[in-house]
């Protein structure tokens, strides 16, 4: 490490490690994040969820995306502070917690989940806390007046823009991209289930 750290120095070459974390962020953890969500999905209809755990598990689906999506859409949007950091932080523990009950509910119903699945769930698990160490270590100012309650700090406990946005076009992109990888198929699979209960309400009482 000390003859590459010396070799850059030598070559004048500079590396800003706060620039490099916020890109490996936005344009590396961010988008990939909808590759295991995306293959969840596919497990899911695999084992045929609307036949097994049905719209219990498929709400439950609905309410982790919703704990970590939030968070997620208020991070581009705003500045990190004491308040983003609680919103995060809470987000990620409530989102592991639901991921337990995600997960028991399918094993208690017939629907199998395979080891495949259960490494899937391992990416979508870690994460959340990946992102959140990196966020906490670019913004250890504001882990510290968390710390401190944001005493001092007038802007601690409130939305403040962002003060560089993020440009239009990669905002548009995330959010075409929830919409292609979350939004449409999980929505659709939560339509299934939903038909598949009402069809089996109508057989039961076609039977009595």
């Amino acid at each position: 490490m000390r003859d590459q750290a010396a070799e850059i120095a030598a070559t004048g070459t500079t590396v800003d490690v706060g620039d490099a974390t916020t890109r490996y962020l936005l344009y590396g953890l961010l988008p990939s994040w909808f590759v295991p969500g995306l293959a969840d999905w596919v497990m899911h209809r695999r084992t045929r969820i609307e036949e097994t755990s049905g719209t219990k598990e498929s709400l439950i689906h609905s309410l982790m995306m919703a704990e970590v999506g939030l968070p997620i859409a208020l991070t581009l949007r705003y500045e990190v502070n004491p308040l983003l950091l609680t919103v995060q932080l809470g987000g990620a523990a409530v989102h592991e917690a639901t991921a337990l009950w995600d997960v028991r509910t399918a094993v208690e119903s017939d629907r199998e989940v395979k080891p495949l699945e259960q490494h899937i769930h391992s990416f979508l698990e870690s994460l959340p806390f990946g992102a959140l160490a990196a966020l906490m270590c670019l913004h250890a100012d504001q882990v510290k007046s968390l710390v401190r309650g944001g005493r001092g700090d007038k802007d601690a406990w409130r939305l403040v823009p962002r003060r560089r946005p993020l440009s239009p076009g990669y905002l548009a992109g995330i959010d075409a991209a929830i919409g292609a990888c979350v939004l449409l198929p999980y929505g659709e699979e939560l339509l299934r289930c939903a038909r598949t209960a009402r069809a089996r309400k109508k057989s039961s009482r076609k039977g009595r």
